[in-house]
């Protein structure tokens, strides 16, 4: 199947980080669009913070059922051997250490990991829901954005100027142009997406990248 949508090179790379058994939660906007590209021979438990684990794909149209939806409030599927919960047990799974990768999207991410995903200076939010357990809960932390914001700016920045969420918790950063990884010394750059040059990756991108020798292709 050929992958041309931005948000849908973004998920399917994501989904190709998580191995049989894992438990994964989901966020609103991208991480959504994960569940229809995990690999069909083997099982990953896609959790949702408003109490559901074995969230699957979005249902077909006019299958929805009113009393499942994600942690966006849209309808949502269960996978056999699913189930559902209270918050007070979500936010126990998220604080306990149970998840194996938090799955984020995000206004800004920084080349220290930092993130900033829960509201826009001046614009009006709801508030962070669950974001700030996550980032301090989860083993792993993924943002999935796409790589410039609606004005063209890059989103992956030196250092992030909106309120943040968590501090240096971020792991790996997908965008529809790359893969990168936070380490020590800095933003590694390890992939560009097919069609998609090592310089391109640079000049659209504030953060200061570490590039290595090789830089892979996407594997999408």
């Amino acid at each position: 199947m050929s992958i041309t949508s931005p948000k849908d090179i973004i998920a399917k790379r994501v989904a190709l980080e998580f191995e049989d058994g894992m438990l994964v939660n989901l966020g609103r906007g991208i991480p959504l669009l994960v569940p229809k590209y995990l690999p069909k021979d083997y099982l990953v438990w896609c959790e949702s913070e408003n109490g559901v684990i074995g969230v699957g794909p979005a249902p077909e149209k006019g299958k929805e059922n009113p009393f499942l939806t994600d942690a966006a409030n849209m309808p949502a599927t269960i996978l056999p051997g699913g189930c559902t919960f209270d918050s007070a047990k979500s936010f126990g799974i998220v604080r306990g250490g149970h998840l194996d990768y938090s799955v984020l999207g995000t206004f800004q991410v920084d080349q220290e990991g930092n993130i900033a995903n829960w509201t826009v200076p001046g614009e009006a939010y709801t508030g962070m829901g669950g974001a700030m357990d996550l980032v301090a809960g989860a083993k792993k932390i993924i943002v999935a954005t796409e790589h410039c914001d609606k004005n063209g700016l890059s989103k992956i920045l030196k250092k992030c100027t909106f309120p943040l969420t968590g501090i240096k918790c971020v792991d790996i950063i997908v965008t529809e142009l790359a893969f990168m990884v936070v380490t020590e010394a800095g933003l590694e750059l390890r992939e560009v997406a097919p069609g998609i040059s090592v310089e391109e990756v640079i000049a659209k991108t504030d953060a200061e990248l570490i590039i290595p020798e090789s830089v892979s292709e996407m594997p999408i």
